[in-house]
């Protein structure tokens, strides 16, 4: 039986080296690679966050009765993943490297602090509350690709 935690433990482990790909060409000024290289880490994770979101966090909040609790708290921190993401794109668009590489300081603090709170707590939880449901739950967010 996976465990929910793994599978997404090992999510966020594929976000982070996608986003060291990303932050490694901008910082050699490869236009090319970091376009291809942030594109895939950009679309990976909002897939990646599309699964917390769409199946993991319903799941937990019907099982568990929490609606504002530890699920709310990281929908909003993905909006400001997502913000953050979106002014690196534009950063990119105009290559600006040095205003990039400032917003991915910003973006690996909120990710770091974000996964220690999801892997430590969160998806232990949802291990523990939905253990029954976890081989299904864990088959519905692997149909969500980037």
């Amino acid at each position: 039986m996976p465990r929910i935690a793994d599978y997404l433990g090992d999510d966020h482990n594929h976000c982070d080296d996608l986003f060291v790909a990303a932050e490694n060409a901008v910082d050699t000024m490869d236009w090319a690679l970091a376009q291809q290289a942030f594109t895939t880490f950009h679309n990976t994770t909002l897939c990646h966050l599309m699964r917390e979101e769409e199946i993991l966090f319903p799941a937990f909040e019907a099982t568990s009765g929490m609606q504002g609790g530890p699920t709310q708290v990281m929908r909003m921190e993905h909006a400001e993943m997502r913000d953050t993401l979106s002014a690196m794109a534009d950063c990119l668009s105009k290559q600006d490297s040095a205003q990039f590489l400032g917003l991915s300081e910003t973006l690996l603090m909120l990710m770091r602090q974000h996964n220690l709170k999801e892997e430590q707590i969160l998806y232990r939880m949802c291990d523990q509350m939905l253990a029954g449901d976890a081989d299904t739950l864990v088959a519905r967010m692997t149909q969500i690709t980037p």
